[in-house]
């Protein structure tokens, strides 16, 4: 999917998450002291309410957890159908990210499936994208 993409907004919180792939590292917050990790980010860890949180980086690996293949063009340069799927990210227990699916046909996607980060840039933002492995 190369068409042209909605940017999220960038604040002091979630910068870093959308800039990480610049190094192609895929991070997120992490809670120094008690090692919980916070997606979406937060400056205040939701389990020990620990304010020592920094982000740390993850393999960049996952496997899909769910999927659903999206037929609505919202946009004109919009290339349909594609995959948005939530993936389980390995290292960071918890944590789950919403994404797309690329570079493989969209019923070739299945569940368990793994996948490795890829990262789309665009403007200043690293968009993390997945695509099969294996």
């Amino acid at each position: 999917m190369s068409s042209p993409r909605s940017l999220p907004r960038l604040d002091p919180d979630n910068r870093f998450f959308w800039t990480s792939g610049e190094d192609g590292k895929l991070r997120f917050l992490q809670c120094q002291d008690c090692t919980t990790f916070l997606h979406p980010p937060r400056p205040i860890c939701f389990n020990c309410l620990s304010e020592n949180v920094a982000p740390s980086v993850v393999p960049g690996t996952g496997v899909v957890d769910t999927f659903t293949i999206n037929h609505q063009k919202w946009s004109p340069a919009m290339e349909v159908p594609f995959v948005i799927a939530r993936v389980a990210i390995d290292g960071a227990p918890g944590v789950f990210l919403t994404t797309n699916i690329i570079d493989c046909p969209v019923n070739e996607v299945e569940i368990g499936d793994k996948v490795e980060v890829s990262f789309l840039h665009q403007d200043d933002v690293w968009l993390p994208l997945f695509r099969k492995v294996g």
